[in-house]
């Protein structure tokens, strides 16, 4: 699989990334088997990036992840040895009290339980907004860059050697992102954007009527800092899943936004020509913004391995007709936006 740089940080990842996040349940629940069956799979892809979060399923991600890994490893499966980790911390409550001892705690838990001495990236997993809890968990800009901030306290965790990078979660209000993003403090973001929602690689207009994420790819860019798509199937609605049982209680990504979606993604499948699937057009769309260094996707089942590999055009073994990124990813891209704006 042809290789993307992942903004400043040195490291090329694949296009596509493994998300262990709670929509697809697959890392938050106790299916063992089938853990094992689709980490390994992505693996034997060419998929070397899992990102995961403390928060996700109360560390069970992470926990489980581990034992997966770990188990990989010992058994020798080539690619095992070199799989990155990404984790977050989310701050809440009482822990403004003490940014760094609360960022400490949870990145300790976080090791102790990926059962690794290191992650290849931290991120802060809070939104960022104008003013602290304008949002679910959101902070502000100066909770973020101020004395004793998430900033400072990511430089001490990377310092000591416990995460070798930084980043945001690009969720909030598009101003507040920007500041944080101009400070230059940060390797990478990562940020909701898909069929449904493309505005934080584009400029959406002011009759746009869903969150405005404030085409901040471009900022991201004069920075040169890495860029992942998060939700690129819209929480399960492009690729036709009933709402998962995450949907169903979390405050970023109401159930009410999963129906809107669904019922656009409905209309979008309805333009699709015969043979083509719109989970494997959403994912080309997201691999091909020139900004997107890799798409973030929690895959349920091996067969939603391959299918993602069909679509950037790689196969089993993890090659790559090396095209996708600038012709097919931006084809698809073109393409897909133009069916969109006809809706």
């Amino acid at each position: 699989m042809q290789l993307r740089r992942l903004g400043s940080t040195g490291l090329e990842i694949a296009p596509l990334a493994l998300g262990a996040g709670p929509v697809s349940t697959l890392m938050t629940g106790d299916d063992v088997e089938r853990q094992r069956a689709v980490v390994e799979r992505a693996i034997a892809g060419g998929i070397r990036w899992i990102d995961t979060a403390a928060t996700y399923g109360d560390g069970r991600s992470e926990q489980n992840l581990g034992r997966v890994l770990d188990d990989l490893r010992q058994a020798g499966v080539p690619g095992a040895a070199d799989v990155q980790v990404a984790t977050k911390v989310r701050l809440v409550g009482d822990d403004f009290k003490d940014i760094r001892s609360a960022a400490r705690r949870s990145v300790a838990r976080s090791l102790d339980r990926l059962r690794l001495t290191s992650v290849t990236l931290l991120q802060l997993h809070n939104s960022i907004t104008a003013g602290r809890g304008d949002e679910p968990t959101s902070l502000t800009v100066r909770d973020v860059l101020g004395p004793n901030g998430v900033a400072d306290v990511f430089d001490e965790l990377r310092a000591a050697g416990l995460v070798r990078h930084v980043g945001l979660t690009g969720i909030g209000q598009a101003a507040a992102l920007r500041e944080a993003v101009r400070s230059g403090r940060f390797a990478t973001l990562q940020v909701p954007y898909h069929l449904l929602n493309p505005s934080a690689g584009t400029v959406v207009g002011a009759d746009f009527a869903e969150t405005n994420y404030g085409n901040i790819m471009a900022d991201c860019a004069a920075k040169g800092m890495g860029v992942f798509a998060i939700r690129v199937l819209a929480g399960g609605a492009l690729a036709g899943q009933a709402a998962s049982p995450h949907t169903l209680k979390t405050p970023f990504f109401p159930l009410d936004l999963y129906r809107r979606d669904t019922e656009r993604a409905a209309a979008l499948r309805e333009r699709l020509g015969p043979g083509r699937r719109l989970e494997q057009e959403a994912i080309r769309f997201a691999v091909g913004h020139p900004q997107v260094t890799a798409a973030i996707i929690g895959f349920g089942d091996p067969g939603q391995v391959d299918s993602a590999l069909e679509a950037i055009g790689s196969d089993a073994a993890g090659a790559s007709d090396g095209a996708n990124r600038e012709t097919d990813g931006g084809a698809a891209s073109a393409e897909m936006q133009n069916v969109k704006c006809k809706m």
